[in-house]
């Protein structure tokens, strides 16, 4: 006897919407490796209606004052507040996610988030109003850009669906988002959330879009004509190829993408805590994120201790099932993303030593176990390229000299680390280290009035902070003659 999959539906224009020709993809639980549900395999029909959707809805919500905005948005926020057992539910469904991890970690930060942009829709700032020319006024509008389209990824989709729709709703554009054909439920309820609240307060329900499907759907997206920006947070091909296909008719292109980020440890650090703090973030979410501390230099004097004490970190770190509140991270989120670090692990050069982990645990799911690989060199594949797993790799440094050297040595730019108790040291580093972000005697923590964003391959653009939200903006100059 078989169980009915759960039909999740596109969102367009206030209605919950099959795809027009029908077709749909099966949606897999990473905790168990079966089926739940099925979603829409979007085509063209699909995203032409959202995107009149939203091209419709556009005129007035971006005249609507931004007090009118904010209030939105404020619902909004509360909303996921009462209905955030539904959003943790989905999400762990999505995901394989700890339960108590997704209320703990993921919850209050998306409110949080939510909030602060209410606040900015409020703060749409431009340089002052002056006479630079005899005779003439010159004033600045701060305008939202339009339609926007959004993709979000599989590894944060409710969190990143947030990064994405509140700036851009704040700022007055209209939204069509798709997420990750691997993670469409929670986006699908939060369309439910941001359309009651819509509804209750008398706005277009067509200001929030959601399209599922797969890299055809949203390349469709991308090149659609409506949309006045693309955004993506995703991996560096993924934005690779939303930009060139941006360029066509020259859209505004956002995109967060992949990471490497060093953690480099100097000898003076205390190496107790610098351990505890790296392994939680190198393997929170699996190691599935852009910015989890994986690529670890050590100072020569330091290796081999700091070496065991993170191999013995590793064996006392778990994963496991979603209910286990013990547990650090779930699975991997797709049977293609196993079969990726499973691949870097297989090819390890001779010369590396798998100090812990190395391997898929369980019988069902996609778990993989913590790992640590020391003896490492900077060109190695492991070094150079993102793994996206709970992988943590060392590299044995000298001095501050190659330190520097070798964590600025990869294509990515996203996020670093700094651990010594050197304040000089510190901001001589911070200044050479070529990353978006850089943490001192820390890793991961994120804040809403702060950005993040990279350089180099890791993309351009910022997400969160009053910089992600002017992202989402364009700029007007108006002059007007004193003559009358």
């Amino acid at each position: 006897m078989t169980t009915a999959l759960r039909r999740l539906r596109n969102y367009i224009d206030g209605e919950f919407r099959d795809a027009a020709d029908g077709r749909t993809t099966e949606v897999v639980n990473p905790a168990t490796g079966e089926a739940y549900a099925t979603a829409p395999l979007s085509a063209a029909a699909d995203v032409d209606a959202a995107m009149a959707a939203a091209e419709a809805a556009f005129p007035a919500w971006r005249d609507l004052i931004p007090a009118e905005r904010q209030k939105v948005l404020l619902k909004i926020a509360d909303r996921f507040e009462e209905r955030a057992e539904e959003l943790i539910a989905a999400e762990s469904e999505n995901c394989g996610k700890p339960v108590a991890l997704v209320r703990s970690e993921e919850i209050p930060p998306m409110v949080d988030q939510i909030r602060f942009f209410a606040g900015a829709a409020r703060m749409l700032e431009g340089r002052s109003a002056g006479e630079y020319m005899d005779g003439f006024t010159s004033i600045i509008r701060r305008e939202p850009v339009g339609v926007c389209a959004q993709v979000a990824p599989w590894n944060y989709p409710m969190m990143m669906a947030v990064w994405k729709f509140a700036p851009a709703l704040a700022a007055g554009n209209t939204v069509v988002i798709k997420p990750s054909d691997t993670t469409p439920a929670s986006t699908v309820l939060i369309a439910d959330i941001i359309g009651s609240v819509l509804d209750e307060l008398g706005h277009s329900r067509g200001v929030f879009n959601v399209i599922c499907g797969d890299r055809e759907t949203g390349r469709l997206m991308v090149e659609h004509k409506v949309p006045a920006m693309a955004s993506i947070t995703g991996s560096v091909r993924a934005g690779m190829q939303v930009a060139e296909s941006a360029s066509k008719d020259l859209k505004r292109v956002h995109l967060e993408l992949g990471g490497k980020a060093p953690v480099v440890v100097f000898e003076d650090t205390d190496i107790a805590k610098a351990v505890e703090d790296i392994s939680v973030a190198g393997y929170f979410n699996a190691g599935q994120d852009c910015t989890a501390a994986t690529r670890v230099l050590v100072q020569e004097s330091i290796h081999d201790e700091f070496v065991a004490a993170l191999a013995k970190a590793a064996a006392e770190t778990k994963t496991g099932a979603v209910d286990d509140e013990d547990v650090l991270y779930g699975p991997l989120n797709n049977a293609n993303q196993l079969k990726q670090v499973k691949g870097f692990i297989e090819r390890l050069p001779a010369h590396a030593k798998i100090e812990a982990g190395g391997e898929q645990v369980g019988e069902k799911g996609y778990f993989f176990a913590p790992t640590v690989v020391s003896g490492l060199k900077q060109d190695d594949e492991i070094v150079q390229h993102e793994v996206f797993g709970p992988v943590i790799t060392v590299q044995s440094f000298s001095d501050e000299k190659q330190a520097v050297e070798w964590a600025n040595g990869v294509e990515y730019a996203l996020a670093s680390s700094v651990w010594t108790k050197d304040h000089a040291r510190a901001m001589r580093m911070s200044r050479s280290l070529d990353f978006g972000c850089v943490w001192i005697n820390t890793h991961i923590p994120l804040v809403a009035e702060m950005p993040h964003g990279g350089f180099k391959k890791s993309g351009y653009g910022k997400d969160l902070s009053a910089y992600g939200f002017d992202d989402y903006t364009r700029i007007k100059h108006v002059m007007t003659s004193l003559d009358g």
